[in-house]
């Protein structure tokens, strides 16, 4: 599985289709959640994902900077999907997530809103709820942050 890692500039349409495609069928069809996925952070975002041998985006997210300011150096990392579940795919793509925040973004921390079922799966690569939860999009979520260390 080999990870593409662009900005949204750098996105042929083609990519940005399949990636949108992903994204619909994950949390539109599967997870029957009827929200508004072009929020205009896409824009601004850095996008990771992979393909499958169909040729299908088969895992998702993106990296930007939280409320569009770079001066506070928390990154956001956002809209992680995974089109095939038990292979891997979402933890290797969250952890490029991470590597690009910290090396690319140069980012202090790295903030995410995380569905309450999915936790675990953030937790795996260093995430710590810093939120009760709450609702967005008729699902619970809670507010999961990882402080990055410093290299002197």
């Amino acid at each position: 599985m080999d990870l593409i890692v662009k900005h949204f500039n750098e996105l042929s349409t083609t990519e940005l289709y399949e990636i949108l495609k992903t994204r619909f069928e994950i949390f539109v069809t599967e997870q029957e959640c009827i929200y508004q996925n072009l929020d205009d952070k896409d824009q601004d975002a850095i996008h990771i994902f992979c393909y499958n041998d169909s040729g299908r985006v088969a895992g998702c997210l993106r990296v930007f900077w939280k409320d569009h300011n770079e001066t506070s150096g928390i990154a956001q990392i956002g809209r992680v999907v995974t089109l095939e579940h038990g292979k891997g795919i979402g933890g290797k793509t969250l952890h490029e997530g991470v590597r690009v925040a910290t090396e690319q973004l140069k980012a202090k921390k790295i903030y995410l809103e995380a569905q309450e079922y999915a936790i675990g799966y953030y937790a795996k690569e260093g995430f710590e709820v810093v939120s009760e939860p709450f609702m967005e999009d008729g699902i619970p979520h809670v507010k999961m942050e990882k402080r990055v260390r410093m290299e002197a």
